[in-house]
């Protein structure tokens, strides 16, 4: 007889250790499997309801622990986490490399005209808007307001980015010039997720102690977890943007690439493609989802709430987003 799957897992966490790289890349891999995007909404609402029953205390009959697990990341890919509302399909963890491989291999495909630069800053742009929304903190919403500034400030900072180097790299070799669409993707990240979180910027993030007690909110705390994001996000771009130039440059001058020159945007997406497969967890996993900085590092005066409230505290924890 089957023993009945205990109601004591905790799948509010990740499967694995966090605390190791290895387990974060784990963990990444598998909410970024862009296989979740073909799963039908019969799927997803299985999962949701074995997710939610389980949360209750509530076993599905002959539950696996392999199959809770698998049906709790399948909930993570495709429902708000606040919100609980399932999210817009190209803006889930699951279709960035799907839909980044696209975009990214045709900005390094169409780079030399002003027109095939705007249009595709402009789409990447959006591209990244429509992740930040659907991603959005339902604790702290963004405003249309932010969300068009943001938007905005970071397709005018690409474009001007990769105009501004297409001019500078005109009498110097072709291949620096493959290097203009990272350069813009890069100013635009540096733009684009400060803007996109602004409001923690200026009033703060919540920090915890080690059992998740709330204890104030920080803005030093907010700088760090943007800023290890922007280096994550950089990080992601660099090798699906970096590598692919070098093997273009070599394969356009053979003579397949002459003879089908068609062909060339098709294998560029592939090889971005591959680069974003090992990439996008991999860089992910770069910093702990749950940060955490010394309690000396905080404001002044909440450092003196925590010590007042908790003295034995020494470090503060919080979710430093993706």
């Amino acid at each position: 007889m089957a023993v009945e799957l205990s109601t004591s897992i905790n799948i509010k966490e990740p499967r694995w250790d966090q605390s190791s790289f290895e387990g974060r890349a784990r963990h990444f891999f598998t909410v970024t499997d862009p296989r979740n995007i073909l799963l039908s909404d019969e799927q997803l609402e299985s999962a949701h309801k074995i997710i939610t029953d389980y949360k209750k205390g509530v076993v599905s009959p002959g539950l696996s622990e392999d199959e809770l697990w698998r049906a709790k990341y399948i909930f993570d890919s495709a429902f708000h986490p606040d919100t609980g509302e399932k999210m817009i399909l190209i803006g889930r963890m699951s279709a960035q490399v799907p839909m980044n491989m696209t975009i990214t291999g045709c900005m390094m495909t169409f780079y030399k005209t002003t027109p095939a630069v705007v249009m595709w800053q402009w789409i990447n742009q959006s591209f990244n808007a429509i992740v930040n929304y659907t991603n959005r903190s339902g604790d702290a919403p963004l405003t249309v307001s932010q969300l068009g500034t943001a938007y905005v400030s970071a397709t005018t900072g690409a474009v001007a980015t990769a105009l501004g180097l297409n001019a500078l790299t005109k009498h110097v070799s072709p291949l620096f010039g493959r290097f203009v669409p990272f350069a813009a993707v890069a100013a635009a990240n540096c733009i684009n997720i400060p803007l996109m979180r602004q409001r923690e910027l200026k009033h703060g993030i919540p920090i915890t102690d080690e059992n998740d007690n709330r204890l104030g909110e920080s803005t030093q705390a907010a700088q760090q977890a943007i800023s290890q994001v922007v280096v994550s996000r950089i990080l992601m771009a660099s090798p699906g943007m970096a590598i692919p130039p070098f093997l273009m440059n070599h394969l356009e001058k053979k003579a397949f690439l002459r003879k089908f020159p068609w062909m060339s945007a098709p294998i560029q997406v592939g090889l971005v493609g591959f680069c974003l497969v090992f990439a996008t967890p991999l860089c992910c996993a770069l910093f702990p989802q749950k940060s955490s900085m010394s309690v000396s590092r905080l404001e002044p005066e909440l450092q003196e709430k925590i010590r007042a409230s908790h003295p034995g505290v020494e470090r503060v924890f919080f979710n430093k987003g993706l």
